[in-house]
């Protein structure tokens, strides 16, 4: 499993009885995980918490405040920061263990040799998008919620690379790549984090299984004579890391050679010294 490191803002303080307790810069919130399934101990940190989410039987839920003193702040990873904010479906505006993912990305495009021209889809509030553009690379920015896009934009200013090459697209990703083939544009690079279910602006369904492998055959098609990468992220439990290694194989690999790993991505627990893992990644390299 490859799990982050270095990520000073952030801490996976302990996990218990469906919840994680998790240290967003200063402040300490509660959020539920189904895959934690053990009942451990809970020590005195947990008294720290000043926001907990709650489910909620019918859908969805609410968050709990108790001594949150706003519900907006900054983190921040390496050179780049994010904004965080406690949103309606649990979620801060960031996934922290994708930081992994980023230092490869950028690692990847610094040692290319030649400027890299990126294409980031389901690209949420930036993180890779961000990772690409500090190292030098050109990004194109897909995502089909204009809110998530403003959010990235932020993020971007406030890392200091609103005046990178960086194009904020928001609309349907296929829709989006089929335009970009007919336009003849072309990617040295891409990397993309597909929801499990979603609906496109236009009321498209995206279901993740029958979905990716046509996506990742019409993804071919925008590579550029000379590329780079593919990157693949899920957190899709049906799908396994070495299931999307072997999608990357039969579609990138066949057409292009190269090679394609998958791994595990994961937390660090402080308090059990163990990992808590958090979907997988796969990479397919020329």
């Amino acid at each position: 499993m490859r799990a982050i490191r270095d990520f000073k803002d952030y801490e996976l303080l302990d996990c218990s009885g469906g919840e994680k307790l998790e240290r967003w810069g200063e402040w300490v919130l509660v959020r539920p995980d189904p895959q934690i399934i053990w009942e451990t101990p809970r020590g005195e940190a947990w008294a720290r918490a000043c926001a907990r989410y709650h489910r909620s039987s019918a859908g969805g839920g609410h968050w709990e405040f108790a001594g949150l003193p706003q519900k907006e702040w900054t983190v921040s990873w390496k050179e780049l920061t994010f904004k965080i904010s406690p949103t309606g479906f649990k979620h801060t505006g960031l996934f922290p263990e994708q930081a992994v993912n980023w230092e490869w990305i950028q690692e990847r495009i610094r040692s290319a040799g030649r400027p890299l021209s990126i294409l980031n889809l389901f690209a949420y509030t930036g993180g890779a998008t961000l990772a690409a553009a500090s190292a030098g690379a050109r990004v194109c920015h897909v995502d089909a919620s204009k809110g998530i896009v403003g959010w990235a934009r932020e993020n971007a200013a406030l890392s200091g690379l609103s005046q990178r090459p960086i194009r904020w697209i928001v609309d349907d990703c296929r829709k989006f790549v089929e335009r970009e083939i007919r336009r003849g544009v072309r990617y040295d690079g891409i990397i993309l984090d597909p929801p499990s279910y979603g609906r496109g602006p236009g009321g498209e369904v995206w279901q993740l299984e029958e979905k990716i492998y046509p996506l990742l055959e019409l993804l071919c098609g925008v590579l550029s004579d000379e590329p780079s990468f593919i990157m693949l992220n899920s957190y899709t439990a049906g799908l396994s890391a070495q299931v999307m290694q072997y999608l990357l194989s039969v579609t990138a690999g066949r057409r292009f050679g190269g090679r394609a790993e998958a791994e595990e991505i994961g937390l660090p627990v402080t308090a059990s010294g163990l990992c808590l893992p958090c979907g997988s990644t796969a990479i397919w390299t020329a």
